[in-house]
């Protein structure tokens, strides 16, 4: 993830982004169903269920537990992570180590780390969630210093390293990240595997959790850079690729990494977000890292605007785990976008409850989210069939009153049809209650 510079969830299905003809709305210049895709069946969570209950010592079997991870951090900030919202370290420098995991008991952390020998020793510890490879193993792998780099290691290799991991150990699930790789196909990184998307299904074999990392802000390439819909394209990949026999994960970027004249903005960051988690995603890993200007490991923890904006975002989606982790309604709702080349991806899902903490029953709600897939201005027309009469949508939690959006406003529903406008990589979450008579 570090030497790529541009890195690391249960599937949902996802419901059609449609134009009022039915046909998907817009075009994508990489040809990828992300704009308006059906995704297929999902892991679990396509019928309710948690997706982890399979693992008596893996994550957290709440329908309230949505796992958003931070890559390759130090123990010692794991507190000030959790108050970010974070609740899951990816990887342990060198690790684990016997302190690595008693500063992240201290803080209440889990994490997924290599099964090493502390790793096995610890194997009765609730603080370890789960074991994972060796970052991008996809990748042309290093020969050495100076000595250039080999080809990828071979999926065979990946599936045999999963049955040791699992033999060891069968009550935890094994991550995978992977490269960039699988969003873009001219990944050159790949060296003599590069436009060898065929290798992916394999690679997928040898784990339980798939995940991968791309950074368009920050990408260097101009057939990616500023292309956000590049991170959808690999969840959306991953889920087809595991055939909803695995749950998928994506990477987040959130600093500068080595590029020193972009960074994504908030907005970028949102964005990068729920499309992934509307294609497909059921869990998040932030890449905090920077290496320009200076390097700096938690980049993230230094830069306040940042910062604040992903705990918000964090925060945001802690409230919604429950919904998040319920089924997703498969083509019950269709949205057109007024500009062809800004399409609008949307999910749908019912809730019984406002929130998990409440104790009673609110009478249910429909969520639709959705996220406008290109950098231009768009209006979109939802329809949602059955609703009839007239209803009021809530707009949940936008981040930007200064901009006139405040925080919760509302648009009418008449007859399963509202309208709303998308900014550049706008992302907007609607929640419609449920009337007494639906």
């Amino acid at each position: 993830m570090q030497r790529s510079i541009i890195p690391a969830a249960c599937l949902i299905l996802i419901v059609h982004a449609l134009s009022a003809s039915g046909k998907p709305v817009g075009a994508s210049p990489v040809r990828s169903k992300s704009d308006s895709g059906n995704v297929g069946a999902s892991v679990g969570v396509s019928n309710g269920a948690n997706p982890y209950v399979k693992w008596e010592n893996g994550p957290s079997h709440d329908a309230a537990f949505f796992p958003i991870a931070v890559w390759l951090q130090n123990p010692s900030k794991a507190e000030q992570y959790h108050a970010a919202g974070f609740n899951t370290y990816v990887g342990l420098w060198k690790g684990p180590t016997e302190q690595q995991l008693a500063e992240l008991k201290k803080a209440g952390m889990k994490v997924i780390c290599h099964q090493n020998e502390v790793g096995r020793k610890y194997i009765d510890d609730d603080i370890i969630i789960g074991w994972m490879h060796g970052d991008e193993p996809d990748n042309a792998q290093s020969l050495g210093k100076g000595k250039g780099y080999g080809p990828p290691i071979p999926p065979r290799k990946i599936i045999d390293d999963y049955r040791k991991i699992r033999s060891a150990d069968p009550t935890r699930p094994v991550l995978l990240n992977l490269g960039q790789g699988v969003a873009w196909d001219g990944w050159h990184g790949r060296g003599v595997r590069t436009n060898h998307p065929e290798d992916y299904p394999e690679y997928v074999k040898g784990c339980d959790i798939a995940s991968f990392d791309i950074y368009p802000v920050v990408h260097s390439k101009p057939q990616v850079s500023g292309k956000l819909w590049y991170v959808a394209r690999g969840v959306e990949r991953l889920v087809k690729w595991t055939e909803g026999e695995k749950i998928v994960w994506n990477c987040i970027e959130c600093t500068r990494i080595k590029n020193p004249t972009n960074k994504a903005t908030p907005q970028q960051v949102r964005c990068e977000v729920w499309m992934s988690i509307v294609h497909g995603s059921m869990g998040l890993i932030y890449f905090v890292h920077e290496w320009k200007p200076r390097f700096n490991e938690s980049a993230l923890l230094s830069d306040p605007e940042m910062l604040s904006a992903v705990t918000a975002i964090n925060r945001q989606i802690i409230r919604l785990a429950p919904v998040l982790n319920s089924p997703t309604i498969k083509d019950a709702v269709r949205v057109s976008s007024d500009n062809k080349d800004v399409p609008v991806a949307v999910m749908m899902k019912k809730h019984p409850r406002r929130f998990a903490s409440q104790n009673r029953s609110s009478g249910g709600a429909t969520y639709l989210f959705a996220v406008g897939m290109r950098n231009g201005r768009t209006t979109a027309t939802f329809t949602v069939p059955g609703l009839a009469g007239g209803r009021t949508v809530e707009v949940l939690g936008e981040p930007s009153p200064s901009e006139g959006r405040g925080e919760n406003r509302t648009i009418l529903l008449k007859d399963g049809v509202f309208k709303d406008s998308f900014r550049a990589w706008d992302v907007h979450l609607y929640r419609i209650r449920q009337a007494n008579h639906d």
